[in-house]
């Protein structure tokens, strides 16, 4: 009998566990070349279009397409940003007026207009398993 209860126990106990966090698959389009790496951020609202968003991921840069992968995730609505760092400094280094020297993206391909995409135009649910989504780089140098 207390094999019983324990077993029930733990059957309860491993039903009550939160689901595994996800992974998130980004096949990053229209990279230029292969210098540096594709950067990928993942951001919920309050951090879009900001550089500290809580998941990122990073690959080397391979002309054409870069798939990079971002794990951990939790189920939720998110943005991603995206860009080509080829010089491999960690951030996208901009031109006169601020505008981007390398390439960058936007979940949705959400469309970039004399200023950054807005939030509505770019989001996507992600139920927390594994998923892909696919964007293409803009560059305006």
């Amino acid at each position: 009998m207390k094999r019983v209860a324990a077993f029930a126990l733990l059957i309860l106990l491993v039903g009550a566990a939160p689901p595994p966090e996800g992974v998130l698959t980004v096949h990053v389009g229209n990279v230029r070349n292969a210098k540096g790496r594709v950067h990928v951020d993942v951001c919920p609202q309050a951090k879009f279009l900001k550089e500290d968003c809580p998941w990122s991921g990073v690959a080397p840069a391979q002309a054409g397409m870069t798939t990079v992968t971002v794990r951990g995730l939790p189920a939720g609505t998110y943005a991603v940003q995206a860009f080509h760092d080829a010089n491999a400094n960690g951030k996208v280094d901009r031109a006169l007026f601020g505008l981007p020297e390398e390439g960058v993206g936007f979940s949705n391909d959400a469309p970039i207009r004399m200023a950054p995409p807005k939030w509505a135009a770019a989001v996507f649910a992600f139920d927390g398993r594994a998923q892909t989504i696919a964007l293409k780089l803009r560059y305006f140098l």
